[in-house]
């Protein structure tokens, strides 16, 4: 009698066979990353796959001060630093600040938290957006979040004893002197880019942007240094090609790492209720979603109802006051606040009511006429927003400083004997 053959399922035997090259891109993509070996013996809990990806993970969450002084820390350190960034970042796996400081065990776990900071956001797009190579003179037209440089929180530090306000006095200073030392570096980058985009004018092959950049320049000046400029390029290409074979991938790999969370044993009781690494689930999301609809109009409500109570209170409070020249004063700089916070709304409308804006860095182009149309800025409508912005601030900086005045002038009375002196005004 032969033997029996054994059923197989084709789309098991396809997704095992595509897993080491998913693996692979995903190592491609990331800074150092380790061979697809690392992550199979990481499953299986192996000692040695745990330097190599506590090595990673301080490449990843330290990406700017990875090529610097901070990599030639030691394997101890850089534990350290892993664990206290995890953490504040919110990694809900408790296990993982157990794991001894030497960086001998605990790879399966490490693993885990690598998925985790995948399924957070688009780990590798980030690090192409950190590593891209710039060719022209570019500046950011906009302020959101993805601009942000990550970094670990800053860690909130208690005065031992009473501060000298001469000691907080200095501390402005020394900010205000370095404010006008950054302002006065980027006046003079300015400057040197108007000159090279003056010069260079015309040397370009492309008549659109009509003059070389910096970058530019400099491979005309430094062959060699133009040498290095195509090998960074080629890695960029190498890491872009490496993020596009795994996101073509990536369920592969999430399929895979459920069977990795599955061999952790259950060490605690909260290890049940973490969340599978599938990031991106209907079913799950229509229940988040439809939680966070019942907190919001929680929310609301009581909004409201604080609201109500808070003018009541201030209506019986000014009573018969509205009259007078300080309640004037007060209302017109109120309603000046509030024109031009109201202008800045209008403005905001304004723009998405046009062709939406690309968001990301723009390439800054010396123009003599009128620029064409589509996805280009000129710099007097940035100039525009950002002053309109600044008059926002500004608007919303006095009232917050009169709101403080009030406060000390009201703590100052009720200390008899003191004498309060304004501060002089800078």
């Amino acid at each position: 009698m032969g033997r029996r053959r054994r059923l197989v399922d084709p789309a098991a035997e396809a997704g095992a066979g595509a897993l080491p090259k998913v693996i692979a891109a995903l190592s491609r993509s990331l800074p150092a990353g380790p061979s697809p070996e690392i992550f199979r013996r990481a499953k299986f809990d192996r000692p040695e796959a745990a330097p190599a990806l506590w090595q990673l993970l301080f490449r990843l969450l330290s990406p700017r001060s990875a090529d610097g002084a901070s990599a030639s820390l030691a394997l101890e350190a850089q534990v350290c630093l892993v664990k206290s960034a995890l953490r504040s970042q919110g990694y809900p796996r408790l296990v993982l600040a157990q794991l001894p400081e030497d960086g001998s065990r605990g790879s399966r776990e490490l693993l885990l938290a690598l998925s985790w900071l995948l399924a957070r956001g688009p780990l590798p797009e980030q690090l192409l957006a950190q590593a891209h190579v710039q060719l022209g003179d570019e500046i950011p037209v906009c302020e959101c979040e993805a601009l942000a440089s990550p970094g670990p929180r800053v860690p909130h530090v208690e005065a031992e004893g009473p501060v000298d306000i001469r000691c907080v006095q200095w501390l402005m200073g020394r900010l205000r002197f370095r404010w006008r030392c950054l302002i006065a570096s980027q006046q003079e980058q300015c400057t040197l880019l108007s000159k090279i985009h003056l010069y260079t004018r015309g040397c370009h092959s492309d008549q659109r942007l009509g003059h070389l950049s910096v970058a530019e320049t400099e491979m005309l000046r430094d062959p060699e240094g133009g040498q290095q400029l195509l090998r960074r390029l080629e890695r960029e290409n190498t890491g872009l090609e490496a993020a596009l074979e795994w996101r073509r991938g990536e369920l592969v790999f999430w399929r895979w790492m459920d069977t990795v969370l599955g061999a952790c044993p259950p060490e605690a009781p909260a290890a049940a209720t973490q969340p599978t690494f599938l990031p991106r689930i209907a079913e799950r999301g229509l229940g988040r979603l439809e939680l966070a609809a019942r907190e919001l109009r929680a929310l609301q409500e009581e909004l409201c109802e604080a609201t109500g109570r808070r003018r009541a209170a201030w209506e019986a409070r000014v009573g018969g006051q509205g009259r007078g020249p300080q309640w004037s004063s007060a209302r017109q700089a109120l309603q000046k606040a509030v024109e031009q916070e109201l202008a800045a709304l209008r403005w905001a409308w304004e723009q998405d009511r046009g062709p939406a804006r690309p968001h990301g860095p723009h390439r800054l182009v010396r123009c003599e006429d009128e620029a064409p149309g589509g996805q280009h800025l000129r710099a007097a409508e940035v100039i525009q927003a950002l002053r309109s912005q600044e008059a926002c601030l500004e608007a919303a900086l006095r009232r917050l400083q009169g709101q403080c005045r009030q406060e000390l002038a009201r703590l100052a009375g009720a200390l008899p004997g003191l004498i309060w002196i304004l501060p002089p005004r800078c």
